[in-house]
């Protein structure tokens, strides 16, 4: 059976007016005037924006799921490939974006296909490290399914690589989880990552 559902979603109480005063006070540290045409409305949209950025603090799991659990026989690899993802990094808050390839074993019943992007999403959204965000994604799915097995293979590039620090535009960071079956069979393993596409070019 599948574990109880339960919310992932931090209590974080969400302060438009604050966050805009955040944004004013940072341009204001550039030296720019927030007077002129360009920058009077740029701290009430950067507030928008960052909150729609990080909204799956603001998400339940339940929610997300909305009981789309069905009964099946099927006892062999579902595949959910290219979830496109966008996230920000907690160390210098900057975008990173890819794809994820996500693969369950069943165990009776089956998650609806939307709900792999959704949950892939309501971690994204939020300040992450990659590494974590495989993680959480595939602990996750395993405990709402109750699967044999969750693989989830990540590639991202990240700007805080591409336009500071190393300056590498290249670059792309693969993350893999693997709980279940996927762990200690071979078979299964090497089944999942021979059907996933090989890792893209950052650009």
């Amino acid at each position: 059976m599948a574990a109880k559902l339960m919310s992932n979603t931090p209590t974080i109480a969400s302060d438009y007016q604050e966050s805009v005063e955040s944004y004013r006070q940072l341009i204001l540290s550039t030296g720019e005037d927030l007077q002129r045409p360009g920058l009077e409305e740029t701290p009430m949209r950067a507030a928008k924006a960052f909150a729609h950025l990080t909204q799956g603090y603001h998400q339940s799991l339940d929610e997300v799921v909305n009981d789309a659990l069905f009964p099946s026989s099927n006892r062999e690899l579902v595949l959910v490939q290219n979830i496109e993802f966008y996230s920000l990094c907690e160390h210098h808050m900057l975008p990173f974006h890819g794809i994820a390839h996500v693969g369950y074993l069943p165990n009776g019943q089956v998650l609806g296909l939307s709900k792999f992007a959704r949950i892939v999403d309501m971690f994204a959204r939020r300040l992450q490290v990659q590494e974590n965000l495989s993680d959480q994604v595939a602990q996750t799915i395993m405990d709402v399914t109750g699967c044999r097995g969750v693989a989830v293979v990540m590639d991202a590039a990240h700007m805080c690589m591409m336009m500071r620090g190393v300056n590498k535009q290249h670059s792309t960071t693969r993350t893999t989880s693997m709980l279940g079956e996927f762990v200690h069979d071979n078979q299964a393993r090497t089944e999942f990552l021979s059907a996933i596409p090989r890792r893209q070019p950052a650009f």
